[in-house]
């Protein structure tokens, strides 16, 4: 009965420059870690292949170490891999695949599907009818070879792919590189391993998107996870387990604060998040000058314990209760210039406004505090 890995989207040698530079290094080493983790589960599952559905690198211009450290990473599983081209590092007459080749770096049990044909694994019982991308972009279905490739009786028939299937896939997603959704069925195939939509989704009970085993992106799609795939025989139907891979989660927050109630929840939901934590955190509506002080507080503390925070608070609007104006003692002409900032929020000069109110609550704090020393 084989049974193997079905993984993808490693995107190796990505960048996050828009992250600081300690963050974004983090990030960089947690793809490293998953292609140790995906040996791991292989070991753990008793895998008897690993499959990787294209885009193992970002970009064909990686660096030298970038591959080395790639292919030094699977050696904790010692069955076969097999590393199909995708639109990231397709298979071009130079590629980055040729560059590995030279440097020697591909151990003697990573197969690389370069040219399109069938892999056969005898002693796994797999069949592997791959459709390798040779360049970026293309128009045709790669995959409808798959219909004239014959294979040796007993083997499971396995598709590996990198692409969209049509019409099944949200709108966003490229229309290059198209798969038909009936390729199981027109081509015989016990499973279709695909890559190139980054989460873990299912086309049919024999087609599967394993998506990347780390997520690298804020879209919510079920990102950080790989297939585990047992098939008992020719025909019979595949039984897939995802498996969770990815170390850090990712999350991506619109709220509007309205009411003292709606910032005491969005901080209930912030500790609670764990510390492997990327968010991207947009605020608009209303504080009051004591939420503020809440809110940033809670801020630097996140900012020490998550992997990654941002917080854009330029829709936030700063409203001083009377309350925050008698506690900041700030009658007279610097009550007329609070009046006019909050006044001020409201038009062009909105976020200088705020930021101006801000800072001036600030002084005025500092100056009771210095006083009562």
């Amino acid at each position: 009965m084989p049974r193997f890995l079905h993984t993808a989207d490693w995107q190796m040698g990505r960048s996050y420059s828009r992250f600081d530079t300690e963050d974004g290094a983090a990030l960089v080493e947690a793809r490293f870690e998953a292609i140790e983790k995906l040996a791991q589960l292989a070991n753990e599952h008793q895998c008897d292949a690993v499959l990787v559905a294209g885009d193992v690198f970002d970009a064909q211009t990686v660096s030298d170490r970038t591959i080395r450290r790639v292919f030094n990473a699977t050696r904790g599983f010692a069955g076969p891999w097999v590393m199909l081209p995708g639109n990231h590092d397709a298979a071009l007459v130079e590629s980055v695949w040729t560059r590995a080749t030279r440097l020697g770096a591909v151990p003697d049990n990573v197969h690389l599907a370069l040219e399109p044909g069938v892999i056969t694994l005898q002693s796994q019982g797999l069949a592997l009818l791959c459709a390798p991308l040779t360049q970026r972009h293309t128009y045709g279905d790669l995959t409808e070879a798959f219909n004239g490739y014959d294979t040796s009786g007993g083997l499971i028939r396995v598709g590996l792919a990198h692409g969209s299937v049509q019409g099944l896939l949200s709108d966003d997603i490229d229309a290059t590189n198209p798969i038909a959704p009936d390729r199981t069925d027109a081509s015989r195939l016990d499973y279709l391993a695909l890559g190139d939509w980054h989460g873990t989704k299912q086309i049919n009970d024999r087609t599967w998107y394993s998506g990347t085993p780390e997520p690298e992106r804020f879209r919510n799609n079920e990102a950080g996870f790989a297939l585990v795939v047992n098939v008992t025989g020719p025909g019979d139907k595949p039984e897939v387990t995802p498996i969770a891979t990815g170390r850090f989660q990712w999350h991506q927050w619109r709220e509007t604060l309205a009411v003292a109630s709606d910032l005491d929840q969005l901080l209930q939901r912030l500790d609670a998040l764990p510390e492997a934590t990327v968010l991207d955190l947009r605020l608009e509506g209303a504080i009051t000058l004591a939420g503020e002080d809440q809110l940033l507080g809670a801020l630097s503390v996140a900012e020490a314990r998550f992997r990654s925070i941002r917080c854009d608070r330029s829709g936030l609007q700063l409203e001083p209760t009377d309350d925050d104006i008698a506690e900041l003692k700030a009658d007279g002409y610097v009550g007329e210039v609070i009046s006019e900032l909050r006044s001020q929020q409201e038009g062009d000069r909105g976020e200088p406004a705020r930021d101006a109110l801000a800072i001036l609550a600030g002084l005025l704090k500092g100056r009771d505090q210095e006083a009562s020393q």
